[in-house]
């Protein structure tokens, strides 16, 4: 029996599983990867060790399960987006550190885009709000910082492209496919999603020499075969996706108003839109969902920065705990969060709000807090974002929510959940597969080989692990979200606040 393989490039860590045809898990493999901070706002990665983590965590999963390459049918990639890697197309060498998704470098690039005027036309293009968030100003960065970049890349040497593009160009070797897909390119800030290609007016605003860019495809037919791996050779690439794109197909929210939500290094609700794009007013991002065949489909999306690298944070920079399901013991020791407030606006706010200079805030501490009270604090400051993302959402599409699909590793948290059912008041749906990122991937690159043969063959295969009901009074709910929409403005509002305390002094 074949199987397919998906190789899951996430921002803290990379995976590869390997899933049979009634989507059940036959093997897993996962190597974190080391997070660069050369700058408070700057985070990158190493392209390199991305790609060697891949492969080992890839060539693992097969060694695990004694399958060969030639029991693959094919290999589909999901992975993190907007992050940013510029290489010489000879050598096939970065010339920096990838710009990771969560950057903030380009803040100042953006005020004055946005002081020109350019905001408008760029959001009306791509669906995007201008923001260091996407591609466009990270690929620019690199080009007018690195020695000699732009004249390379004027003369036709160097290229670029997200996580999914620098994985197949690496793998396919001498073949040297260089390719993305739409729900990849229209999160660079570059892609036209009404005519599904690269925008020249854009191209040209931020310098961007056409020749860098990847071919885009759709997000499930054959790219290519692996062969510049000794243990993964002759295997088909067939599909890729963006990992939310990947997870909304994952999850089977394949009708419009249907949504999904990730936990994972960030947290991101997607609602499927249909083959129109909606444009928010809300701050919400119209976005390309997976396309297949011709169908080109969309979706509203809301993106939140800091989601489960939170639980990283208090494991490594505060050390009060040394795991997530520790943190989950923690929280759930008290009943609520004693009036502590976490605001993890630590690389600025996401949507709706789109502060690049917003900060991280912890409010409300006393002298009975408690580590356990920081500890639900943060689970909690994750439900309130996301239900400020729905909330705009609502407003968006008119509609409401009957149900939230989540997934991620953070949506394995009981208390997390539970207390996101409360502040939504709709049911919040965990799947028996969890890993619905790699699932979606897995789906896409099954498709394009036919070891499915449609959607309608995949849907029987979702299923319901557990249904957390929303369970906390009305009234309650609506204190804790005034309380966190306060904590909120004064996160927004630190740097003005610091330059009135300075000139006091």
């Amino acid at each position: 029996m074949p199987y397919i393989l998906a190789l899951d490039a996430g921002t803290t860590s990379v995976r590869a599983i390997i899933f049979d045809h009634d989507a059940r898990i036959l093997g897993f493999a996962q190597q974190e990867i080391q997070q660069i901070f050369p700058q408070p706002g700057w985070v990158e990665h190493d392209p390199e060790e991305i790609w060697r983590a891949q492969v080992a965590v890839a060539v693992k999963a097969l060694g695990d399960t004694g399958l060969q390459p030639g029991d693959i049918a094919a290999v589909g990639i999901a992975n993190q987006r907007e992050t940013s890697i510029v290489w010489d197309r000879v050598s096939g060498n970065p010339i920096c550190n990838a710009i990771v998704w969560q950057d903030r470098r380009t803040s100042q690039m953006c005020d004055e885009l946005r002081a020109a005027g350019h905001d408008n036309i760029i959001q009306q293009l791509t669906g995007l709000i201008l923001d260091p968030y996407f591609s466009a100003t990270k690929i620019a960065w690199i080009l007018d910082n690195m020695p000699g970049a732009r004249a390379q890349a004027e003369a036709g040497r160097l290229i670029c492209g997200t996580v999914d593009t620098w994985l197949i160009w690496k793998v396919t070797g001498r073949n040297k496919v260089h390719v993305t897909d739409p729900s990849n390119a229209s999160r660079t800030m570059l892609f036209n999603i009404h005519t599904g290609k690269w925008d020249p007016e854009l191209l040209k605003l931020f310098r961007i020499p056409p020749s860098m860019l990847p071919t885009v495809r759709s997000s499930s037919e054959v790219y290519g075969e692996i062969v510049a791996v000794p243990g993964l050779r002759n295997m088909a690439l067939a599909g890729a996706a963006g990992d939310q794109q990947a997870a909304l197909f994952g999850q089977m929210c394949v009708l419009p108003g249907m949504a999904k939500n990730t936990y994972g290094t960030g947290c991101f609700l997607l609602q499927h839109t249909g083959t129109q794009p909606v444009a928010s007013t809300q701050g919400l991002l119209t976005t390309a969902a997976c396309k297949i065949g011709e169908k080109q489909e969309f979706a509203l999306e809301g993106s939140i920065f800091m989601a489960g690298a939170i639980v990283q944070w208090l494991r490594d920079g505060l050390h009060i705990v040394r795991s997530a399901q520790e943190m989950d013991l923690l929280a759930a020791s008290v009943p609520d969060s004693g009036g502590v407030v976490l605001v993890p606006a630590f690389t600025g706010l996401g949507a709706p709000h789109w502060d690049p200079y917003a900060r991280g805030m912890l409010i409300g501490l006393t002298r009975d807090t408690t580590a356990a009270h920081v500890a639900r604090a943060a689970l909690e400051g994750v439900a309130f974002q996301v239900a400020d993302l729905v909330d705009a959402m609502r407003l968006d599409t008119g509609t409401h929510l009957k149900e939230l699909r989540v997934d991620g590793g953070a949506s394995r948290s009981d208390p997390l959940m539970q207390f996101q059912a409360d502040v939504l008041g709709v049911p919040v749906v965990r799947p028996a597969i969890v890993e619905t990122t790699a699932l979606g991937a897995a789906y896409l690159a099954g498709l394009a080989v036919g070891f499915w043969h449609n959607t309608d063959s995949i849907a029987t295969h979702w299923q319901v692990e557990k249904v957390f009901h929303p369970q906390m009074p009305q009234d309650r709910i609506t204190e804790l979200r005034e309380r966190w929409d306060e904590a909120l403005s004064r996160a927004k509002n630190w740097e003005n606040s610091g330059k009135k305390e300075k000139n006091k002094i």
